[in-house]
C-alpha cells in the first residue's frame, strides 16, 4: 500500500513573499546563516513583516548543519520562545530550522507556525520529512525523517534567487534533477510521485542552462524554484537510493556542496542500477517524458539517451569532471572508500534504491570515479 500527503501550504510566484503581512503581533525567530544575515535579502524579509512584530535572528547556521548548531539552536529557542520560526536561505538552512523546531518541540517547547523561506532552488526541503545534520568530527551526514519535520508554510518567490551564482544555481538544479530521479526509480515510486518527478526534471532540462546563464531572468527562476519543490515532493514521498547514500558521503567527508556530489555521481549511478530490469524500464521512459529521445525508441536507446542528456546538461552548466571537484586528491580519496562505502550501507536513503546494493558494488563503483 502506498500513501501520498501534503502537509505543507504552498504560496508561489512573484510578491508571494508578501502572505508572511498576516503575522502581526508575533515574536518572529529567523533561522539564516551569517551571510544571508547580513544581506539584502534578509531587508526584504523583515520589511515585509509589519512593524509591530518583534523580530530575532539565529545566524549561526553553515554548510552542511551540524548537530551542535542543531543543539545551539535548540538553546537559543528555549531561551526566546518564539511564536513563528522562519528557515531562510538554502537547504543547509532550512534543515537545520527544522531539526531545531522538531527536537524542540519533543522538550515541550511549541510554536504556533514553521515557515521555510528558500533562497536556492535545489533542495526541496520546504515540502519534505527530511532533514540532514553532520556529524564533522565522523565525516557523517545523518538523514532525519519524520512526518513531523514538515514545514507548516513553504514560500517560493523567484525574487529571493536572482543573485544566486552561476556554479549554486548548477549545483543546486542538478540536486532537483537527482531528487526527480531517484523518487521516479525508487521501490516506492507510484502515479502521484512520476508525476511530480517528471515535471520537475522537464523543467531541469529545459530551463537549468538559462537560470545558469541568465540568473536576472525572474521567469526562468521561479520555473526552477518550483522544479525544485515538485522534485521534494516526490522524493518526500517515493524516498531516494544510492546516489544520495553516497553524495552524503562525499559531503561528510571532503565538504563537496552536495549538488555538486550528486550531479558527480548520477549517470554511474543509473549505468549500476539499470541493471535492474525494472529500473531500466524506468529510466528509458524517463527519458522520453523528458523529450530525450522519441516515444518510439527501445529502452537501451531510452536509458542512452538519459545518460547522454545528463552529461550533456553537466556541460551546459559547467559541472566539473570528478577529479577537478576532488580537491583532496586521488590517494586520500583512494584511502576513505571503505570508509565511505560502510557509511553509505548505512544511510538511509539507500532504502529505496531500485538494486540491491552491497559493500563490494559500492566499492567497485567508487573506484570507477577515479
Amino acid at each position: 500500500m502506498n500513501t501520498f500527503s501534503l502537509q505543507t501550504r504552498l504560496y508561489s510566484g512573484q510578491g508571494s513573499l508578501d502572505v508572511l503581512k498576516r503575522f502581526t503581533n508575533k515574536h518572529i525567530w529567523i533561522i539564516c546563516d551569517g551571510f544571508l544575515a547580513r544581506s539584502p535579502l534578509i531587508d526584504t524579509l523583515r520589511e515585509t513583516l509589519p512593524a509591530n512584530n518583534r523580530i530575532s535572528v539565529f545566524s549561526e547556521i553553515t554548510p552542511d548543519p551540524t548537530i551542535s548548531t542543531v543543539v545551539q539552536g535548540i538553546a537559543q529557542m528555549q531561551s526566546l520562545r518564539p511564536d513563528i520560526v522562519m528557515g531562510f536561505g538554502g537547504g543547509s538552512a532550512l534543515d537545520a530550522a527544522k531539526a531545531i523546531v522538531w527536537f524542540s518541540r519533543q522538550f515541550g517547547i511549541e510554536i504556533e507556525t514553521c515557515v521555510a523561506i528558500p533562497t536556492t532552488s535545489g533542495t526541496g526541503s520546504e515540502v519534505t520529512s527530511a532533514c540532514v545534520i553532520s556529524d564533522p568530527d565522523k565525516g557523517i551526514k545523518y538523514p532525519l525523517f519524520n512526518n513531523a519535520l514538515y514545514p507548516d508554510m513553504a514560500i517560493l518567490d523567484p525574487r529571493l534567487v536572482v543573485s544566486v551564482p552561476a556554479n549554486i544555481t548548477a549545483n543546486t538544479g542538478m540536486d532537483v534533477l537527482t531528487h526527480a530521479l531517484e523518487a521516479y526509480v525508487s521501490s516506492r515510486a507510484s502515479d502521484f510521485t512520476d508525476a511530480l518527478a517528471e515535471k520537475a526534471a522537464q523543467i531541469v532540462f529545459q530551463y537549468l542552462p538559462v537560470a545558469v546563464k541568465k540568473g536576472d531572468c525572474l521567469a526562468t527562476r521561479g520555473k526552477m524554484h518550483n522544479a525544485s519543490t515538485l522534485a521534494g515532493m516526490a522524493f518526500s514521498q517515493a524516498g531516494l537510493g544510492l546516489n544520495h547514500a553516497i553524495a552524503h558521503q562525499l559531503g561528510g567527508q571532503f565538504h563537496l556542496a552536495h549538488g555538486l556530489a550528486n550531479a558527480l555521481l548520477l549517470t554511474s549511478v543509473i549505468r549500476f542500477n539499470a541493471r535492474d530490469p525494472r529500473a531500466a524500464k524506468r529510466y528509458a521512459r524517463f527519458a522520453k517524458a523528458c523529450h530525450l529521445c522519441p516515444e518510439s525508441a527501445n529502452e537501451t536507446a531510452g536509458l542512452n539517451a538519459l545518460i547522454n542528456g545528463i552529461e550533456h546538461l553537466k556541460k551546459q552548466c559547467a559541472i566539473p569532471s570528478f577529479s577537478e571537484a576532488l580537491s583532496a586528491g586521488k590517494t586520500v580519496y583512494s584511502q576513505r572508500i571503505p570508509a565511505i562505502t560502510q557509511a553509505a550501507l548505512a544511510d538511509v536513503t539507500l532504502k529505496t534504491n531500485p538494486r540491491p546494493t552491497d559493500a563490494s558494488a559500492i566499492q567497485a563503483l567508487l573506484e570507477e570515479l577515479i
